[in-house]
């Protein structure tokens, strides 16, 4: 059960490995792009490409679903980046239904534990498979491997990453449980907890008035989806690729400072963000000297 690309690599390791996937279970197909096609999910991609048959199921709920899913006779289900599963689903195959999260598990529970990890400041995050419970993310943990946040990742880098590292643990997972020789160890509820809720547009507005290494952490968060913006001459400009400068300015926090040509500054409470990368509304997006080859700033 998975939806964006994020869940391909642990369908393909588990075909690969030669694990019975006897169906799919992904989102139904959405209309995308100017034209407002039909488009498939990556997850829907690969079981066609395996030749899996594929459910899409727009109520979870729905009885004719349920009867559909029942049918297939599945002893485990796997889940990894889709919807929260009534009961009656997760409960259904006899060893039960695992997920594979992106964190470590107890800390970054929700639907964003990548997002937030780099947005905290985080030096390692990684990836966890537990059993499905009535809570979120709360179930007992199988295995975890961890992952490094390196100072210049974004977003995009570090999903890449934990998506073919989760795969790798889905597989080790399916495995152990195979042979019956898996750990199932409880969270840890007397931690301090750091959650990962879901992002909003509002969210992704830059605060100026923060430390420059809390903007730095909060944009390369955000980075490349679904970017953190700040407001230029009366236009949106999503920033993807910036870096910290720890020096002094006049500027009071927010303001920018630009010569229209090489560089673009933004002052923070205590130094200097340096945009390398932007996305000024109605424009594509573009590193900073392409940009102002045919675009300029009013200060």
């Amino acid at each position: 059960m998975g939806t964006p690309d994020f869940a391909v690599p642990s369908l393909d390791i588990l075909v690969e490995n030669n694990f019975n996937v006897v169906a799919v279970i992904t989102a139904p197909d959405r209309p995308k792009g100017r034209g407002l096609k039909l488009a498939v999910s990556p997850v829907k991609e690969a079981a066609l490409r395996h030749g899996i048959p594929v459910l899409q199921p727009a109520n979870l709920k729905s009885q004719d679903f349920i009867e559909e899913l029942k049918e297939y006779k599945a002893n485990l289900q796997v889940v990894v980046a889709f919807r929260m599963l009534p009961e009656i689903v997760w409960n259904m195959p006899a060893i039960g239904t695992f997920n594979l999260h992106a964190s470590l598990l107890p800390q970054y529970r929700g639907a964003a534990p990548i997002n937030w990890a780099i947005i905290n400041g985080e030096k390692e995050t990684g990836v966890t498979t537990f059993f499905l419970k009535h809570e979120i993310d709360t179930g007992k943990v199988i295995f975890q491997e961890k992952e490094p946040i390196y100072d210049d990742d974004t977003v995009g880098r570090l999903y890449g990453r934990l998506m073919e590292k989760g795969g790798k643990l889905v597989l080790k997972t399916v495995q152990a449980i195979r042979k019956e020789d898996y750990p199932q160890r409880k969270q840890d509820e007397n931690e301090v907890l750091k959650k990962a809720p879901k992002i909003f547009r509002e969210t992704c507005e830059i605060d100026w008035s923060k430390p420059t290494n809390e903007v730095y952490n909060f944009i390369r968060g955000l980075s490349p989806y679904p970017a953190a913006w700040t407001t230029v001459n009366n236009l949106n400009l999503k920033l993807f690729m910036v870096s910290p400068l720890f020096i002094k300015s006049s500027l009071t926090p927010g303001q920018f400072e630009t010569d229209n040509k090489s560089f673009l500054h933004f002052k923070t409470k205590d130094g200097i963000i340096n945009v390398l990368e932007l996305q000024l509304q109605g424009k594509k997006r573009m590193a900073i000297d392409e940009f102002f080859r045919g675009n300029s700033l009013v200060i």
